[in-house]
């Protein structure tokens, strides 16, 4: 429901200051969907969508610094849309580069990118590491851009990094397979030493994961907006926050 916008910033307001500060989620996923349903809604093309829906980030950021959010992972594009057509693809990758290099360019956030990145074309790649080194020593706000990831090739990725360790000490593989546990894991994968995701977002009206942080979601919080990512406003995301410390979490106690 969309109010009048005296009401609407009324409300908002409101729901902001109604908050529990010691509710607040230290690391919140976001999946950006819908930038192409909300583009052909208007009649527009898909890069179009995903231009809007990359210019929505900076505000996103903003809204999770003023809440008190420690972390946030952004999923950008995961390793099944890298099958898209060819055409869709370059310019994605592009509109992702300038959205990333701009972020980077403010000097306000911590970006870090976690994904596959040797499936990416090599100029994207190097864009995204670059951006990732300028801001390396930036402090506050930590901001995770999931490019070319997908939680199944994460884990894939992590128990590949531990063979290659445990092989490089010397370990024997008996004595890997008597001693593992799920932290050998856990320690290799591309957001260790960071909190695991308290809540995630996911927009426009999709409900399910598709693969998103699968290994650190098992005690997250999900909550599923209607909107399509370009529309995505404050009001959402507070309610988002509100729905989140209204639940009792027992992580599994």
């Amino acid at each position: 429901m969309r109010l009048p916008h005296p009401v609407y910033g009324l409300y908002e307001r409101r729901l902001a200051a109604s908050l529990p500060k010691d509710a607040i989620p230290r690391h919140i996923g976001v999946i950006l969907d819908g930038n192409r349903r909300w583009a052909r809604s208007l009649g527009e093309s898909a890069s179009h969508g995903h231009r809007r829906g990359a210019d929505k980030i900076v505000e996103l950021l903003e809204w999770s610094e003023e809440a008190g959010v420690e972390v946030v992972t952004l999923w950008m594009l995961s390793t099944d849309n890298l099958s898209r057509a060819s055409d869709e693809l370059s310019e994605l990758l592009g509109i992702i580069q300038d959205a990333v290099s701009d972020l980077a360019a403010r000097g306000r956030w911590c970006l870090q990118v976690v994904g596959a990145l040797d499936l990416l074309p090599p100029g994207a790649a190097a864009t995204l590491r670059e951006a990732e080194r300028r801001t390396s020593n930036v402090p506050g706000l930590h901001v995770n851009i999931a490019v070319g990831y997908g939680g199944r090739r994460e884990i894939a990725d992590a128990v590949r990094a531990m063979l290659r360790a445990h092989a490089h000490d010397g370990t024997a593989l008996e004595d890997l397979a008597e001693s593992f546990d799920v932290e050998h894991i856990a320690e290799h994968l591309y957001t260790r030493g960071q909190p695991d995701p308290d809540l995630v977002i996911r927009t426009s009206g999709e409900q399910r994961l598709g693969g998103f942080l699968l290994w650190q979601s098992v005690h997250t919080e999900f909550y599923f907006c209607e909107a399509y990512w370009p529309d995505f406003r404050r009001v959402d995301f507070l309610r988002a926050l509100r729905s989140y410390a209204q639940r009792e979490r027992r992580l599994g106690r």
